[in-house]
């Protein structure tokens, strides 16, 4: 992953509490140790949030949304279409390897983040959004993280790894 030079952060999410829908955010304000201010996990209404838990804030790639669009792999019985809003993760990012990042330092606009572990899809995802997207979003469902420097992020902003 040597050849990583950076990507960009297309969307952000979040919602007050769990199940609720997420709502498209212009700019958010991520705080170490707690997330984004105004999300279910900053809130501590999220459903994973009284266990301990990596996820100040998740990311996933657009790229798995893409493919799940055109059937890459053939996991379904066909095309399932997802808008950003619909995977439930905070950060819709583009270029960026977040299964690579596990573990890794990379920046976000102004901020710091630290890549926590994989997310995996639930069954849960499937129930509320009615389509079959847990094989299909099998290990390419996101990275939960920590931030360890907050700030301001907005869409555009450039999302490039950090030297350990």
């Amino acid at each position: 992953m040597t050849d990583w030079k950076g990507g960009v952060l297309l969307h952000i999410h979040t919602a007050p509490a769990a199940s609720y829908e997420m709502e498209e955010r212009q700019e958010a304000r991520l705080v170490p140790g707690k997330g984004i201010e105004g999300d279910r996990y900053f809130l501590g209404t999220g459903t994973y949030s009284p266990k301990p838990d990596i996820r100040e804030v998740t990311l996933i790639e657009i790229e798995a949304i893409e493919a799940l669009a055109s059937n890459d792999p053939p996991l379904q019985s066909g095309p399932i279409k997802l808008d950003p809003i619909d995977h439930r993760r905070n950060l819709t990012t583009r270029g960026v390897p977040l299964n690579h990042l596990v573990g890794k330092r990379f920046r976000v606009g102004e901020t710091v983040l630290r890549g926590g572990r994989l997310n995996f899809p639930c069954k849960y995802l499937e129930e509320l959004l009615g389509e079959p997207v847990y094989l299909p979003l099998y290990n390419r469902s996101g990275l939960n993280c920590w931030i360890e420097v907050g700030g301001v992020i907005r869409p555009g902003d450039p999302i490039e790894p950090l030297d350990d």
